[in-house]
């Protein structure tokens, strides 16, 4: 996987799709600030990861896994987050504008909530 973080690193997304890369891990990796935009990151391990100020916007974070994960100030509007564990995450100052939340879980004051939407 090293052998790949480093487009993600540079913001280098296309390619990063291309590799078709499923349920990849990436627990606490560093990627503050990094434009993941429209990244496919479905079902990765996100766990702990630094996602502060990240650009995320419209990527595909279905069933990803952020327990843990710092998402302060990160764009993550029209994010697809469907059934994703956000279970401790941080979510300062995130916009979260569009974003698709249906089935993800989400901490807050110690009581895990699923968020469902009704259709």
């Amino acid at each position: 996987m090293n052998e790949y973080f480093h487009l993600l690193k540079e913001g280098k997304i296309e390619e990063w799709n291309a590799l078709e890369l499923i349920e990849v891990d990436l627990r606490c990796a560093n990627l503050e600030g990094a434009n993941l935009g429209s990244a496919n990151l479905r079902g990765a391990n996100l766990g702990s990861a630094n996602l502060v100020n990240a650009n995320l916007g419209s990527a595909n974070l279905v069933g990803a896994n952020l327990i843990g994960a710092n998402l302060e100030g990160a764009y993550l509007r029209g994010a697809y987050l469907e059934d994703a564990n956000l279970r401790d995450a941080n979510l300062e100052g995130a916009v979260l504008c569009d974003a698709n939340l249906d089935g993800a879980k989400i901490s807050y004051r110690g009581k895990v909530v699923t968020v469902r939407f009704e259709k």
